[in-house]
């Protein structure tokens, strides 16, 4: 890997840390556009609980991973919601780069042996 590239990727990753680290507890609370979609014919009452209607909402179920250390955009165990989305973004990041350097590694290797 040349010099170059590699600043680049280290830029990248920098990049990418930051924005999941700090800007990413600056992001809307209001819900997304899927999230009101799933709201549409629903009637709901001040504390957000459905009171009528038929929507895709009240099909909702737990998630599979609801209980994993990184669920809910935080990091389970950590009080403090900054720091428990910035940690998670964080680890996400890192989770993912690890992930695609591994695969683009095998790919590389797989290639230098034909």
């Amino acid at each position: 890997m040349s010099r170059r590239l590699g600043w680049f990727i280290a830029g990248g990753l920098l990049v990418a840390l930051l924005l999941a680290g700090v800007v990413s507890n600056f992001a809307s609370g209001s819900p997304d556009g899927l999230d009101a979609t799933a709201r549409e014919g629903c009637t709901f009452n001040a504390d957000d609980e459905i009171t009528g209607g038929t929507c895709m909402l009240q099909q909702e179920g737990e998630h599979q991973m609801g209980d994993s250390p990184l669920a809910d955009y935080g990091v389970r165990g950590v009080d403090n919601s900054f720091l428990s989305t910035a940690l998670a973004g964080t680890a996400g990041v890192l989770i993912t780069f690890a992930v695609g350097a591994g695969a683009f590694w095998l790919v590389r290797r797989r290639d230098q042996k034909v």
